[in-house]
């Protein structure tokens, strides 16, 4: 069964599901090894661990495609991409749509920001039109090959012109035939509810971002209000800087590794993530074969 035939029957099946965010190969396979069901390629999570910046759209496409195309190539689970504005107009989003299809993602999300975007939990942002955003939905639905390639439509018009809006732009886009509907960055339990309420029976995403704009709610709590999927962008990232930061001080301060191994992976856990004993068979069967 292919990965977008997979991501289709999760977002259709009974029950919420956890979407944690990789912003790279191994992050993803992290994912997957721990058993979630589906990974999320982190637009800001790219930016910051490739790039060194802030989430204020300054990837590329093809810098997004190839990072991801790793991603696919090391994971069996549906991969999400954080597909941005779609890097363009709606002709550019015709072959922004081809390009990850071709790398080996499940789903497209893209938004209705003006580009170069920001962060969705950043001030200062602006939305284009709606019907600018519609035909933005329309031209990924054309260039797809694959008719289970999702297409998930964010918008980010509540920040900016209120919930009524945001609402109004949410029902536009699924009638347009996305699949999926992001509503960024409400700010409490009743715009949440609102949201779930006004957009009952489409699947819908809630971004939580930890110190973000969105509370903090449990799985079950998100199935409660009617969210299909939790998304978990930059926990991931968010922890491995920690990690690395406390190590690496350790190190500095001690000038020693023997108080920070409870810090970090064993060289077994190591080997086995990166798949060492696989690399060793292929060595026995291609490099010393008679």
């Amino acid at each position: 069964m292919s990965k977008t035939r997979d991501f289709q029957n999760l977002i259709n099946e009974p029950g919420s599901f956890i979407l944690p965010g990789a912003y790279d190969a191994m992050s993803a396979r992290l994912i997957e090894e721990i058993g979630f069901k589906a990974i999320y390629a982190t637009g800001a999570g790219i930016s910051n661990a490739q790039l060194g910046w802030a989430d204020v759209g300054l990837t590329s496409l093809k810098e997004v495609v190839d990072i991801v195309a790793r991603m696919t190539e090391v994971t069996t689970k549906p991969i999400v991409v954080d597909g941005d504005t779609g890097f363009g107009n709606a002709i550019n989003v015709l072959r922004t749509v081809r390009e990850f299809e071709r790398a080996g993602v499940a789903a497209i999300q893209m938004e209705d920001q003006v580009s170069p975007k920001k962060c969705g939990h950043f001030s200062g942002k602006e939305v284009i039109s709606k019907e600018e955003m519609v035909g933005k939905i329309k031209a990924a639905l054309d260039a797809r090959h694959d008719e289970n390639l999702a297409i998930m439509a964010r918008t980010d018009a509540l920040a900016v012109n209120g919930i009524e809006d945001a609402l109004d732009r949410a029902h536009a886009y699924s009638e347009a035939g996305a699949d999926i509907i992001f509503v960024e960055a409400p700010t409490t339990i009743d715009q949440l509810q609102q949201i779930t309420h006004s957009l009952k029976g489409i699947p819908q995403v809630i971004n939580l971002v930890e110190g973000g704009r969105t509370p903090l709610i449990s799985l079950k709590e998100a199935e409660d209000l009617g969210f299909k999927i939790m998304l978990c962008a930059n926990t991931v990232l968010r922890s491995a800087i920690k990690g690395i930061t406390d190590s690496l001080r350790i190190l500095k301060e001690e000038g020693s590794q023997e108080n920070l191994l409870n810090l970090i992976c064993t060289w077994e856990e190591r080997q086995s993530l990166f798949k060492l004993n696989q690399i060793k068979e292929w060595e026995k069967k291609y490099l010393y074969s008679e």
